[in-house]
């Protein structure tokens, strides 16, 4: 039997006809001498039917939860049914069958806690939430790489095996490579800057890695950078590119995944344009209005961005203009007041999503900044030397994957909306 319908597909308009669907069981029930049947595969569930009468009927006694089947059946419209449909089973083959009991309940009529399901992770990613977020997130990596392929940007993909850090410090996972101590790369960013350099603009959607000690719902050891960089560009430019993508996404996502939100029960963030901007200066100036003890220098980390956003009243803003020293060494200073950067933050609510600056595009400032962070220029000589030959201004931006989908989806972790998560005390599955 050859697959001819997804459950999506199977409609009323459909009364009559002869389908093949194939999937895993998410639920069997045994009513009056038929056996009804959730039928679940990439697209939905729908119901089949198998009468005592069919020689199938003894096949589907011997069904588990999350077999993977496959059936052939006739297509009857029946308004009790879900989406108004069923199909009565005429051949049934069981493809695989699932070990019983299952570690984990997919139909989620028992609940389990993070750790339960991200150890028995594939049968989690077949619930119906991890489902609605896969399909969400595809359309979201979809539609940035649309937006920028729109706005002149190519494709490109950078080493992920380094021979040392982005920004210096200790945040990085060393590797042998050939009998050499070399590291996994916390991000494009210098590989990035020089590609811009050739062909002025770029992005990547790719892994990084970050050797943090944090175990929060936030952090991740490995997770999926987006990355842009435009040259002859500063970051109100780039700043313009962000709020594009994030409006695009956002439109995408609330036209294609109505269901999908509704299985999350989750409203999109609303965005105006263009999105609000506050100075670092400015919201120093709103926290110490709230009573908190902060001052020009200081982070501005989640329980801050907590308190600016009760004060804003914004879902989504932009944070500029950050203390110079508080940045990478290739954040450009202004030149009107060299203490603050071109540099912003895009914050949903009290959560980071993006990063962003102007670059330093000369060696002699690069060179300074690298020292001024007590970091030796002679180590990043395969970075700058290329800045000997026309590197033109540029500016650019990352956004973590993960924490972009707790926007798009209201889950709660990166760990959730991570396959296969890696943090500080999981490596398998």
């Amino acid at each position: 039997m050859l697959r001819t319908h997804f459950i999506q597909d199977v409609t009323p308009d459909l009364d009559g006809k002869e389908v093949v669907l194939a999937g895993w069981v998410h639920n069997v029930r045994d009513l009056g001498g038929k056996k009804f049947i959730l039928l679940r595969d990439k697209s939905g569930i729908g119901q089949v039917v198998v009468d005592k009468t069919s020689p199938s009927f003894e096949v589907a006694k011997e069904l588990s939860q999350e077999s993977a089947i496959q059936i052939k059946g006739t297509v009857k419209a029946d308004k009790r049914a879900p989406n108004g449909v069923e199909v009565s089973c005429s051949e049934l083959r069981i493809l695989s069958k699932a070990k019983a009991p299952l570690p984990l309940d997919v139909s989620d009529k028992v609940k389990a806690d993070i750790e339960v399901r991200l150890k028995e992770r594939l049968l989690d990613l077949r619930r119906q939430e991890m489902q609605a977020m896969i399909r969400i997130q595809s359309t979201a990596v979809r539609t940035f790489r649309e937006t920028l392929y729109k706005h002149g940007f190519y494709e490109i993909f950078t080493p992920k095996i380094i021979a040392t850090g982005t920004e210096g410090g200790a945040q990085l996972f060393p590797v042998i490579y050939f009998g050499k101590e070399a590291f996994l790369a916390q991000s494009p960013q210098l590989y990035k800057e020089l590609l811009a350099g050739a062909v002025e603009r770029v992005f990547e959607v790719a892994p990084a890695w970050r050797a943090e000690e944090s175990d929060t719902p936030y952090h991740l050891a490995e997770f999926i950078s987006m990355d842009v960089e435009m040259a002859f560009a500063d970051y109100n430019d780039v700043m313009k590119i962000v709020e594009d993508v994030i409006a695009n996404v956002l439109e995408n996502v609330a036209r294609n995944h109505q269901n999908d939100l509704a299985i999350l029960n989750h409203r999109l963030p609303s965005i105006t344009r263009p999105i609000k901007r506050v100075t670092y200066e400015e919201a120093i100036e709103i926290l110490q209005s709230q009573g908190l003890p902060t001052k020009f220098g200081d982070d501005i980390g989640t329980p801050e961005s907590r308190v600016l956003n009760k004060v804003l009243e914004q879902d989504l803003y932009f944070i500029t203009d950050w203390p110079a020293e508080a940045r990478p060494f290739y954040t450009k200073r202004r030149e009107d007041n060299p203490k603050i950067s071109e540099s912003f933050d895009l914050v949903y609510r009290w959560l980071e999503l993006v990063s962003g600056s102007s670059r330093n595009h000369t060696r002699e400032v690069l060179e300074r900044e690298l020292r001024a962070r007590g970091l030796n220029p002679i180590n990043f000589e395969f970075f700058l030397k290329w800045f000997d030959y026309g590197i033109p201004p540029h500016a650019g931006f990352g956004m973590g994957l993960q924490r972009f989908m707790l926007m798009l989806t209201g889950l709660q972790s990166v760990k959730e909306v991570s396959l296969f998560p890696r943090d500080k005390k999981r490596l398998v599955p």
